[in-house]
C-alpha cells in the first residue's frame, strides 16, 4: 500500500487543507487567464502594436518585481492566510474596475495599463504568501513536490481552458464580461480559505529591518549554490525565452489569418502542453532526479518554439505549441520544487520572492524586448531566435545540471 501511495498522482489530496487550497486556486486561475487574454486582445485591437503588447505584460509583471522585496518579507513575517485573503479581495476590486472601464466605453490604453500596474503590486504580496502556504496545508512533507506540481496544474489547466473560453466570450459578449467572470472567481479562493483548519499563527518578534531580512535571502542563496544557480538559469530563460507568448496575437492575426478565437486557441494549446507537463511531474515518484528533468524540459521548450515559428499549417503548429507549453511549465515547476523543497523554512518566503523576482523582473523586460524586436524582424523570426537562445542556455547549464544529477544519484 505504501508503494501505491508513493506513485499516486493525487497523493497530496490526502491533506484536506490542500484539497481546499487546490480547488480554490483552480477557480481563480481560470478567471485570471480569461482576464489576461482579454486585456492583451483589447490592447492589440486598439493599437495594433506588437511593442505595446510587450508594454502591457510589462505593466502587470514588473511592479511584482519591484515590490517582491516587501512581499517576500511579509510572507515570512505575517500570517500568510490573512495576507492571501487581503490580496484576493484587492484583486477582485481591480477586476471590477477594469470591467467598468470597458462596459462604460472608457477603453483608453493608459487606464488599462494603470490597472495592470495595480494588479502587479497586489501579486507581489499574493504570490510569495500563496506559494509558501503550500508547505502549511500539506500534512506530509514527502507530498510537497507532488503538491507543488498539482498546484502548477491549476494554472496549466486554466491556461488550457481560460483563453479558449475568453476568445468565445470576447467575440460574443465583449471583454467586460471576461473581467466580471474573473472578479467572481476570486470568491473561490476566499471560500476555500474560510473552510481551512490551520493552526493559529504565532507572531514572531522581528527586530531587523525589511531590507536587512531581504539581504539575508541573497546571502543565503550565495551560500546555497544548488538553489542560486537554478534561479539564475530561470532568470535568463524568463528574460529571453518565456516571453514568446507576447507575440501570439500577431501569429493569430497575421500568420494564421484569424481573430480573437484563434488567439485563444493558440494559448490554449500551449496550455494543453502545460497540463500534460504538470501531470507528468505530479506522477513522478518522490526522489526523482529533478535537475535532469529541468535540463530536458528546457530543450523541449526550445525545440517546440523553433518548429512553431516556422510552420504555417495551423494544426501542425499547434502540436509544437503544445511541446513548448510542456517544456516551459515543466521548466518553471521543477525550479519551484527545487527551491521550495531545499530552502530552509525560515528563509522560504524570501527565497520564493527572489525566485519570483527572477520571473517578474525578467519576463516583463523580455516582453518589451520581444515586442520591440518583433516590430522589426517579424514574430516568426523573433520566436525562432528565442528557441535558439533556449538551446544555448540549456547547453550552458548542462554541466551543472548533469554534475548535480550524478551527485544526487551517489
Amino acid at each position: 500500500m505504501k508503494k501505491i501511495s508513493e506513485f499516486n498522482v493525487f497523493r497530496a489530496f490526502r491533506s484536506r487543507n490542500y484539497g481546499l487550497y487546490f480547488f480554490g486556486r483552480a477557480v481563480s486561475q481560470f478567471g485570471t487567464w480569461m482576464q489576461r487574454t482579454a486585456v492583451i486582445w483589447v490592447v492589440y485591437s486598439i493599437t495594433h502594436s506588437a511593442f505595446l503588447l510587450g508594454v502591457t505584460i510589462f505593466a502587470e509583471q514588473f511592479p511584482s518585481f519591484i515590490f517582491s522585496i516587501f512581499g517576500g518579507v511579509a510572507a515570512d513575517r505575517y500570517d500568510r492566510y490573512k495576507v492571501i485573503k487581503i490580496t484576493q479581495i484587492a484583486s477582485m476590486v481591480q477586476s471590477v474596475l477594469l470591467a467598468l472601464l470597458i462596459i462604460t466605453g472608457y477603453t483608453i490604453v493608459w487606464a488599462i495599463l494603470a490597472l495592470s500596474v495595480i494588479l502587479g503590486i497586489i501579486n507581489a504580496f499574493d504570490v510569495p504568501a500563496r506559494q509558501a502556504l503550500v508547505n502549511e496545508v500539506v500534512a506530509d512533507p514527502a507530498d510537497l513536490p507532488n503538491a507543488l506540481s498539482l498546484t502548477t496544474a491549476t494554472a496549466s489547466l486554466a491556461q488550457l481552458l481560460g483563453p479558449a473560453l475568453s476568445g468565445i466570450v470576447l467575440s460574443a459578449f465583449g471583454a467586460g464580461v471576461c473581467f466580471l467572470i474573473n472578479a467572481a472567481s476570486f470568491g473561490g479562493v476566499l471560500v476555500s480559505l474560510l473552510l481551512m483548519k490551520l493552526p493559529a499563527h504565532v507572531q514572531k518578534v522581528r527586530e531587523k529591518k525589511v531590507m536587512t531580512e531581504f539581504t539575508e535571502g541573497f546571502a543565503y542563496l550565495k551560500n546555497t549554490p544548488d538553489i542560486g544557480l537554478i534561479i539564475i538559469m530561470l532568470a535568463f530563460i524568463s528574460l529571453l525565452v518565456l516571453p514568446y507568448t507576447t507575440v501570439f496575437p500577431v501569429f493569430a492575426k497575421v500568420v494564421f489569418k484569424g481573430d480573437a478565437s484563434t488567439f485563444g486557441y493558440i494559448t490554449s494549446f500551449v496550455g494543453v502542453g502545460a497540463v500534460i507537463g504538470t501531470i507528468f511531474l505530479a506522477s513522478r515518484k518522490p526522489g526523482s532526479h529533478l535537475k535532469k528533468t529541468l535540463f530536458i524540459s528546457t530543450i523541449l521548450m526550445a525545440v517546440g518554439l523553433i518548429c512553431f515559428s516556422q510552420i504555417k499549417d495551423f494544426p501542425l503548429a499547434m502540436f509544437f505549441a503544445m511541446l513548448a507549453g510542456f517544456g516551459s511549465v515543466a521548466q518553471f515547476t521543477v525550479s519551484n520544487i527545487i527551491v521550495q523543497s531545499e530552502s530552509a523554512p525560515g528563509m522560504r518566503g524570501r527565497v520564493i520572492s527572489i525566485l519570483l523576482m527572477a520571473v517578474f523582473g525578467m519576463l516583463p523586460l523580455g516582453s518589451v524586448l520581444v515586442g520591440a524586436v518583433s516590430q522589426y524582424i517579424g514574430a516568426p523570426a523573433t520566436v525562432l531566435g528565442q528557441g535558439i537562445i533556449g538551446l544555448i542556455i540549456a547547453i550552458a547549464f548542462a554541466r551543472f545540471l548533469t554534475k548535480q544529477e550524478r551527485s544526487d544519484v551517489a
